[in-house]
């Protein structure tokens, strides 16, 4: 289990991101309070279930990668980690998709007080304002947020012939693969998630 000595240990970052990542989680604790952001039993967990199971996905992140977007970006996972993380090290900025108006606040919030590189779209993701908004991003990201046949559908528009799309995908991404494939086409790598024992990176190239 990763608590915030490890987390600052394993992802090698800067102390100044470390004092933004513990403002990111006094925020979600503060907010927690009010609005239903993660399931309160992983809470006490934060460092573990939330911000490792999303900065596992940095190093897999293309050096040339500069826009991102973020699908149901909800308390902010994993896109807002990977604005903090890879802002380190290359210019990045990630488009937040998010619906729900107060979990748009909560990001705007976090954003000010972390300074993260990060813009917040509230609407649905599908929606032709938001996707004009946006446009084509060299990568995609998203988690827990819909089965992959419909997600790939929501994430096609933002891909061009070099996207990457990120996945965090649990115990049923092998009926999924089965079923998107009947619809969409795309080579992937299945990539075993360091946070959680049945978890799944989908590393999705080629959308079509």
């Amino acid at each position: 289990m990763i608590d915030k000595e490890s987390f600052f240990r394993w992802s090698h970052v800067s102390r100044e991101t470390m004092e933004r990542f513990s403002e990111y989680e006094s925020c979600l604790v503060e907010w927690q309070s009010k609005i239903n952001l993660v399931s309160a039993s992983t809470l006490p967990f934060v460092w573990h279930r939330h911000f490792w199971d999303s900065a596992q996905l940095a190093e897999l992140v293309p050096g040339t990668a500069r826009s991102w977007v973020d699908l149901g970006s909800g308390a902010g996972f994993p896109g807002l980690v990977l604005a903090l993380l890879i802002a380190e090290r290359q210019p990045f900025t990630v488009h937040l998709v998010e619906s729900d108006q107060r979990k748009s606040i909560f990001l705007r919030e976090v954003i000010r007080r972390t300074g993260a590189s990060a813009i917040v779209h509230t609407g649905r993701m599908e929606a032709a304002e938001t996707i004009a908004a946006i446009g084509i991003c060299d990568g995609v990201s998203a988690r827990a947020c819909a089965p992959l046949d419909r997600l790939l559908g929501w994430a096609r528009p933002y891909f061009g012939p070099q996207t990457l799309g990120l996945f965090l995908k649990g115990v049923k991404v092998e009926d999924e693969l089965t079923k998107a494939q009947k619809s969409w086409k795309f080579e992937f790598t299945r990539i075993p998630s360091q946070a959680e024992a049945e978890g799944t990176i989908l590393k999705v190239e080629h959308l079509a």
